[in-house]
């Protein structure tokens, strides 16, 4: 069987700095938090704790003697780093810049009479940090129909995007909007790095007779590459490590290609591809 690597994948610019910017800080103040997990993959959350003894702390109010906090590459609230900066305690802001960069948006475009419509998951900690950017309460729609199912859609309205949505999908809900309302901002929020890696998994899977997906199984990112995937490749698998792999998924199997969501260490992709070439 043959062992492909998509052409993109695996850890992008932002968790790479983020991780970078941790393990600086780590080892100057050996009692370091960070608010929420700073990526979503639980190995490597481990990995820090392990290696530098980075704590996650979900609580703002729960932050005990640290006088060291990181903020996660998803970002915090508006309320919560307003709080933050009237602490004694050192901030260290790991956000990543493509998560930034919609967080001014909304703030400009909701204090210019804009309503603001944000694509992506309401639960999600980085639309989360961006709904609160907004003076006006935002509109949230994880799909298209969900757009259509309002009761009025508003006549003057700036879109953004959860940076790791598929641009398909943004694209049809930004059409919907400019057909239905006066004025329409469109802000393209979806970063490169998860639009080079969608791509290069849609052209694997379609001539792969397998698929594995490794990132963390809460991985927005990681969990739109598996969906693609499947579109292509009926036989497609998320792993968060090689312990989760099957043997007989491979049976007949000719051609395994392997991709990884943007916050998937090289080590994990490594232990993963040596599991399947070693079955």
């Amino acid at each position: 069987m043959q062992v492909i690597r998509a052409e993109k994948y695996g850890f992008c610019f932002g968790v790479k700095r983020a991780i970078k910017i941790t393990e600086k800080i780590a080892k100057k103040n050996k009692n370091t938090l960070t608010l929420g997990p700073l990526i979503h993959n639980p190995l490597e959350i481990n990995r820090l704790e392990s290696d530098f003894g980075v704590k996650v702390q979900e609580d703002i109010n729960n932050l005990g003697d640290s006088k060291s906090v990181i903020i996660r590459t998803h970002g915090i609230t508006k309320q919560n780093l307003d709080e933050l900066k009237t602490r004694d305690i050192a901030i260290t802001d790991a956000t990543c810049p493509f998560v930034t960069k919609p967080q001014k948006i909304v703030e400009q475009m909701s204090n210019e009479g804009y309503r603001i419509v944000i694509f992506g998951d309401s639960k999600h900690p980085e639309v989360r940090s961006v709904m609160s950017y907004s003076v006006t309460p935002p509109i949230v729609v994880g799909d298209l129909d969900s757009i259509k199912s309002l009761e009025k859609v508003p006549k003057k309205i700036a879109i953004v995007s959860q940076t790791t949505k598929q641009i398909e999908k943004f694209l049809e809900i930004v059409s919907y909007l400019v057909s239905n309302s006066l004025e329409v901002r469109v802000f393209n929020t979806i970063c490169n790095a998860t639009f080079e890696n969608q791509e290069a998994t849609r052209e694997l899977s379609k001539k792969a007779d397998i698929m594995i997906i490794v990132g963390g199984k809460t991985s927005s990112n990681t969990k739109q590459l598996f969906f693609i995937s499947k579109n292509h490749c009926p036989d497609s698998y998320l792993v968060e490590n090689e312990n989760d792999i099957e043997s007989s998924w491979f049976k007949g199997k000719k051609i395994c290609g392997i991709t990884a969501g943007a916050s998937t260490p090289n080590w994990v992709i490594k232990n993963v591809e040596d599991k399947i070439k070693n079955l």
